[in-house]
């Protein structure tokens, strides 16, 4: 009689079926629908060796860290012990109920080793992309730009002089200040060490832009198509306005470089609006710059603003509101002169004897004895954003900016990544990625799938 119930037992524990208990509206099958994994051994392929005690199977770890990035489980040690206990969780990453979890230690042996030299993140990132493009979510028309700063891994108070530190042994130095160190021996460019830095994570950035005290952190910048909100690309950066503008560049050339995309606007703030940056859009891409202008020529003190002038590109001068001219040179050099300052701008300059009996000179330039100009080479774009910004479609870009704005507070308060757990540019570009992939599979599920979104989020 015990036999037969002990055996009744084993029946029942096998017959259970993982596929049985996870909700039909749970957002993991979704996810499930559309993560297409298949290429991932192959393209892990070399970095595995053939002999020895067999590897974890890196689509599990993959698995794992979608599982973790899209419900916010920010510890990979919590993460392992929730997918060892919810059934969601162990059915989406093919495990049944007694196959073992992974140790937590596996995942920084593997980030740190074959993942990070394959750059197996951006080939998932990718491959999510590719999926979004066949189902139609991303059209290619429109796409928006914005950063938004992370914190560090490092704490403030620890925080040392860029220009005196001694690094001690490098080969005893953790990995972020060993991938410092080669970056600067690559670029080689000692003046630039920042005032601040971080002994732990040296190329985290010194901050306080968000307010408050400063902290050490990196930028996380998007390129979102307006489709749908469908982030076409991510990469990370220092927390400052040229790092971010570069960020830029690289992903739309990326973008256009893998999948042939390049839209017809880019939709940004004010820090995309530098002269350099229209004229790159304007001239060299192609691409509708739907940004704000960055100019600080209009005055604020009631005299004239450069708006107030006249230019008159065939005779390359402006002129007054009183019809005197001013120009970038008043004579003849016998060799010529292209007046370019280091800015990548031409002053124009008014004659002092035009100035001196002038009624306007009051409200003109009543500190100095003449009027100057400054006036950026790269004009002509800075119009063509200027007129741009007249138009209604501008009106609706800034309307559509706000699907950038809304991923950035998605990242921070679902998927709870106010804070980098990874060091150094690499880490930061492996978080990143991780979570923009994982932004991207849970917009294709919802979007898709509509009852996937009933789905909970884990609790803190």
């Amino acid at each position: 009689m015990m036999g037969q119930q002990v055996w009744a037992q084993e029946q029942l524990f096998y017959s259970f079926s993982l596929e049985d208990h996870v909700p039909a509206n749970h957002l993991l099958r979704g996810i499930d629908r559309f993560l297409d994994l298949g290429s991932l051994r192959r393209h892990l392929a070399e970095f595995y060796s053939h002999t020895g005690r067999p590897s974890i199977d890196p689509e599990l770890m993959i698995r794992m860290l979608v599982v973790g990035y899209c419900f916010g489980v920010r510890s990979e040690r919590r993460l392992c012990e929730e997918v060892h206990l919810n059934l969601a969780y162990r059915w989406f990453c093919r495990l049944g109920l007694q196959d073992p979890v992974p140790d937590h230690s596996t995942f920084s042996k593997n980030r740190h080793g074959r993942f990070r030299e394959s750059g197996v993140f951006r080939h998932v990132f990718e491959t999510v992309l590719r999926r979004c493009m066949a189902e139609g979510l991303v059209k290619g028309e429109g796409f928006a730009t914005d950063a938004s700063i992370i914190k560090a891994d490092a704490q403030r108070q620890r925080r040392v002089s860029g220009e005196d530190i001694d690094w001690g042994d490098l080969e005893q130095a953790a990995r972020p200040v060993r991938e410092y160190l080669a970056a600067l021996e690559e670029v080689n460019t000692p003046a630039d060490l920042p005032k601040v830095l971080s002994p732990t994570d040296p190329p985290a950035s010194w901050t306080g832009a968000a307010g408050g005290a400063p902290f050490f952190a990196y930028s996380t910048n998007y390129l979102v198509d307006l489709e749908a909100g469908i982030i076409v690309d991510v990469e990370a950066s220092s927390v400052n306005k040229t790092a971010e503008v570069e960020a830029t560049r690289t992903m739309i050339d990326r973008v256009e470089g893998q999948f042939g995309l390049k839209p017809e606007r880019l939709v940004g703030d004010t820090n995309y609006g530098s002269a350099a940056m229209l004229a790159w859009l304007v001239d060299e891409k192609q691409i509708a710059p739907h940004v704000p202008v960055w100019d600080k020529s209009e005055r604020q003190d009631g005299t004239f603003s450069r708006s107030d002038f006249e230019w008159r590109e065939q005779e390359n001068e402006y002129r007054c509101p009183a019809g005197k001219p001013l120009r970038s040179e008043w004579r003849l050099y016998q060799r010529p002169r292209t007046h370019i300052t280091q800015a990548d701008t031409i002053i124009y300059r008014s004659r002092q004897r035009d100035c001196a009996g002038c009624p306007l000179k009051a409200r003109c330039c009543p500190n100095t004895s003449f009027r100057k100009i400054v006036r950026s080479i790269h004009e002509k774009a800075r119009e063509v954003a200027r007129t741009i910004a007249a138009t209604s479609a501008y009106r609706q870009s800034m309307k559509d900016r706000k699907k950038v704005e809304m991923l950035f507070a998605h990242l921070k308060r679902i998927l709870r990544l106010d804070k980098l757990r990874l060091r150094g540019f690499s880490g930061a570009r492996d978080e990143f990625l991780l979570a923009a992939t994982a932004q991207n599979l849970r917009r294709m599920a919802k979007w898709l799938m509509p009852m996937a979104p009933k789905a909970t989020e884990v609790p803190a």
